[in-house]
């Protein structure tokens, strides 16, 4: 954000001196009080986006180290491998023998997988069974037997008010291919064996997961931001400094993502913002870390002020040029005639109203003589304005108030109410400032996309812009402009 430079010196000059024309013949007077108020910028509310990261890399590698590969081994001797049944051999039923058999084996997990969409956090765990049925019935020496399951973990997170995380687990698995295997048309069934101990490895991981999420520090995360966030931000560095204040006032959560690797909280700070023009503000006092609240709005909602400010001392030589060149031609006063005119100090500054004084400091001579030379200075006032939401500028109630340190006042105040006067002024400098402005939104914008003050880092985009009415205070003269975008403050380490 930035005061307009090409905008000042030129497009205000215009509204400073386009509606001489319209002078009316006050009698004289000495030059207007000054004004002494300053420009006052109101203070915005915005839910800035301030997202948490969380790096899921650490919370996988502790599961690594949680969950052993190899989960369990089997070794379970006088099983029944194949049950007795009766067949009908012939015309005579008869009882097979039960085959009994030793199973031994074991079970390993793959490597831990994290993703997850939306709010939930998914784990998922590959395991793989190598089953072996030995000494079946002294008859088989071993059959094998393999068994893959997938668990999957769904993990539902919130905070509690004191910004920790609470979570829920719910976990399945199903066998993708069931441990067993076929010996003499019967089916040997390990099922049973295997997820007596896979329930052990379930148990073990609704412990540690809630455990290793809260090690993941959210809330020193989140404490983090709220205290680096009570800062000022540069906006512009220089023709002026703006600095935009940022007090947080409210934190509110609205859930988490997962993209990648990262689990990202999706917080919406609530923030005054205030713009200053100069020297760095000072930074407001940090409170406390409140209690979560719940999202309200979406994030990321910049609204933010900025007085685009003309200094006055710009405006002068930009009116000063102006009279240079007009005064190589003589004016036509009424009663008396062509007047040649010399111009020299030029003074601007806000008066009281809301209005912007003019002092026209000239010497008029009748090149026809008879007359003495007159010189001093001719004081006018006007009142800024501009049509609603636009940037072209004039004024309306110009006055000429009278002269100081004069002699020939008469012939002064006469050529200072010539529409050849102001009109050659307002025609050399009445423009509509549109290309002027939208290079300035075009700096603006720039100027925020990614700014950074210590560790703080915001990245914002304007969207839209709206102006208000043109204003004269004692400092400066400037057009208010109010913007919403979007805005994400993010802690740099």
């Amino acid at each position: 954000m930035t005061a307009i430079s090409t905008w000042a010196r030129f497009g205000l000059a215009v509204a400073a001196l386009s509606g001489l024309a319209a002078c009316d013949r006050s009698g004289p007077g000495g030059a207007p009080p000054r004004a002494t108020d300053t420009i006052i910028s109101p203070p915005q509310s915005s839910i800035i986006a301030v997202p948490i990261e969380a790096d899921l890399t650490t919370l996988r590698a502790a599961l690594e180290r949680e969950i052993p590969r190899q989960l369990w081994t089997i070794d379970k001797p006088g099983q029944v491998c194949v049950p007795s049944r009766k067949v009908k051999v012939l015309v005579v039923k008869i009882k097979t023998p039960t085959l009994k058999c030793r199973l031994v084996g074991q079970v390993t997990r793959g490597a831990i997988a994290l993703g997850g969409n939306g709010k939930d956090l998914v784990v998922t765990m590959p395991i793989s069974a190598v089953i072996h049925a030995q000494d079946i019935g002294g008859i088989l020496k071993q059959e094998t037997a393999t068994a893959r399951a997938q668990v999957r973990i769904a993990v539902r997170m919130d905070l509690t008010p004191d910004w920790n995380p609470r979570s829920t687990v719910d976990i399945n698995y199903a066998w993708t291919r069931e441990p067993g295997a076929d010996f003499l048309g019967q089916k040997i069934d390990l099922t049973d064996a295997a997820n007596d101990k896979l329930a052990g490895v379930v148990a073990k991981l609704e412990r540690t997961l809630p455990a290793e999420i809260n090690k993941l520090g959210f809330r020193e995360e989140v404490q983090k931001a709220w205290g680096e966030a009570f800062t000022s931000v540069l906006l512009n560095r220089d023709n002026p400094p703006v600095w935009m204040r940022i007090t947080p006032q409210e934190l509110q959560y609205g859930g988490y993502s997962v993209a990648g690797s990262k689990l990202v909280l999706r917080l919406g700070m609530k923030a005054q913002t205030e713009t200053f023009v100069g020297d760095r503000p000072a930074d407001p006092p940090r409170s406390a870390l409140p209690s979560v609240r719940p999202l309200a709005a979406d994030t990321g909602s910049l609204q933010f002020f900025i007085p685009v400010i003309a200094d006055y001392a710009e405006l002068e030589p930009v009116i000063s040029e102006a009279l240079v060149k007009r005064s190589a031609r003589p004016f036509d006063v009424p009663g008396f005639g062509p007047v040649k005119a010399t111009f020299g100090k030029v003074t601007a500054y806000g008066t009281t109203g809301g209005r912007v004084a003019v002092g026209l400091s000239f010497t008029a001579s009748d090149p026809a003589g008879g007359k003495a030379e007159s010189k001093g200075t001719v004081w006018l006032t006007g009142l800024p304005i501009n049509p609603p939401n636009t940037q072209k500028v004039m004024f309306t109630d110009v006055k000429v108030t009278g002269t100081t340190d004069s002699t020939g006042t008469n012939l002064l105040l006469k050529l200072a109410n010539t529409t050849a006067l102001s009109g050659t002024i307002a025609e050399a400098l009445a423009q509509n400032f549109t290309k002027d402005y939208n290079e300035l939104l075009g700096k603006i914008s720039r100027a925020i996309d990614d700014t950074r003050e210590g560790s703080v880092q915001i990245q914002a985009r304007i969207d839209n812009v709206r102006t208000g009415s043109l204003k004269a205070a004692g400092n400066g003269l400037y057009l208010p402009v109010w913007g919403t975008g979007t805005a994400a403050i993010r802690i740099v380490r």
